[in-house]
């Protein structure tokens, strides 16, 4: 991919300058590239390229790769699986990927290590110009702030490590897809909402000979060595190549895993399913590492006059299950529709159709959510919850299907019809309860 001196003989400015590489800067910039806009994506770093993740696909990311035409590049680098296996509290079931009218009934597992590369090198084969190894450290130009808006801008300032040079990259639209820290988004003036659902993972890699199994595996419960529960989960993914991902998460508001040291956590859990898994100090190919993860879309604002932010840098992580790519690539597809609505009709102000459309897309699904992460952090409420649904498979299956994101629009079944009902219950609730569930005003 070309470095900082090959932008010279692009033609600028650009159409749309993206800042980040990751899945919701590519997916954006695959989008309008496609539909023949000019765009330039700068990405610190160099692919390949490390990334903290569970390495998991769901049926919602297969979908939006296949979409890229991207699916048996995946599915040559990956491992195709079926289903999840989830243990807790004493039991534990197989259940399937559900069947949908858009989304398969299958994942994949692929380190972020292939998966981002594709993706970036899919946008620049649509015409995209992909830049790496380039930070971009400013937005050029901020206008005066917009009132419930992010402040604008005419490109960024980039610099190139490796050169000690810097460049301006100007464009008539920025999108902002940094991820989860996001500084050029902090720049711009998004906070998070601190009330709002937050995440922490920390994965490592270890060999083991069941490296190739059809089912992700996820633990509801982890205990430490006197057999107590502490707050988290695990999962063990399988990655075809001799290895599995393994790791832990939180889920959780109002800083309730505060002093929750998840390097214990994660050794609690490898201790926990060492003999099932084979896993030792001897076949541990990593340390761990982790990272925190802004969920529910506690990050905003997210336009601008000239600006949009998009996936983990917009906080756009699913709160039910912390699955952030899926997301990442949708609403990256999402604001290039956007923009691209802006160009079209050399107006800006389509810009702010973008929260309209998020909040048709996962506005009410992000409230529930909201409110579930606030419930199941009482682990009163977890041991309960969790203890009784494993001991009944067909409850799970719905709840799989919800946590998820795969209920059918066409389909009336119990797991769409529980969801509406949850809807329908954050609706009616009573304001003070509301806001204590949510983390809202009242």
């Amino acid at each position: 991919m070309p470095g900082l001196s090959q932008l010279e003989s692009s033609t600028t400015p650009f159409d749309v300058v993206i800042v980040g590489a990751g899945p919701s800067g590519s997916a954006c910039a695959y989008w309008l590239a496609d539909a023949g806009w000019s765009v330039c994506v700068v990405e610190k770093k160099e692919f390949p390229r490390e990334k903290t993740c569970g390495d998991g696909l769901t049926p919602r990311s297969v979908h939006q790769l296949a979409a890229m035409g991207l699916e048996p590049a995946v599915a040559a680098a990956g491992h195709r699986y079926h289903g999840l296996r989830a243990f807790g509290f004493g039991a534990s079931l197989e259940m399937n990927w559900p069947d949908h009218a858009v989304f398969p009934n299958y994942g994949y597992t692929i380190t972020r290590f292939d998966l981002d590369g594709l993706v970036a090198e899919r946008a620049r084969e649509r015409g995209a110009v992909v830049v790496t190894g380039v930070e971009a450290t400013g937005v050029l130009e901020p206008t005066s702030p917009v009132a419930g808006q992010l402040r604008g801008g005419a490109g960024v300032r980039v610099y190139e490590k490796s050169t000690g040079t810097s460049a301006d990259v100007t464009a008539r639209y920025v999108v902002i897809a940094d991820g989860q820290n996001s500084r050029l988004g902090r720049e711009l003036g998004a906070t998070r909402n601190r009330a709002w659902p937050m995440g922490m993972a920390l994965r490592g890699y270890y060999a083991s000979e069941r490296h190739d199994e059809p089912w992700i595996e996820s633990h509801l419960d982890i205990r430490d060595p006197h057999g107590e529960v502490v707050p988290g989960y695990g999962w063990i993914f399988p990655l075809g190549d001799g290895r599995v991902n393994v790791g832990v998460g939180l889920l959780s508001t109002d800083g309730a895993w505060k002093g929750v040291n998840t390097t214990k956590l994660q050794q609690y859990f490898v201790d926990q399913v060492a003999d099932a898994w084979g896993l030792s100090e001897a076949t541990r190919l990593s340390d761990p590492v982790g990272g925190r993860l802004p969920m529910g879309f506690a990050r905003g604002p997210l336009v601008g006059a000239n600006t949009i932010v998009v996936g983990d840098a917009g906080a756009s992580i699913n709160p039910f299950n912390g699955e952030g790519i899926a997301y990442a690539y949708e609403t990256g597809r999402l604001a290039a529709g956007v923009v691209a609505e802006a160009l079209l009709g050399d107006d800006p102000t389509h810009l702010a159709s973008y929260v309209e459309r998020l909040d048709g897309a996962y506005g009410d699904y992000y409230r529930v959510a909201r409110a579930f992460v606030r419930l199941i952090s009482e682990p009163k409420i977890l041991t309960a919850c969790v203890g009784l649904g494993m001991r009944v498979e067909p409850v799970m299956r719905e709840v799989l299907t919800v946590m998820a994101n795969l209920m059918r629009n066409d389909h009336r079944g119990p797991g769409e019809l529980a969801y509406r009902g949850l809807v329908r219950l954050v609706e009616v609730m009573p304001p003070r309860l509301y806001a204590m569930l949510l983390g809202e005003p009242e």
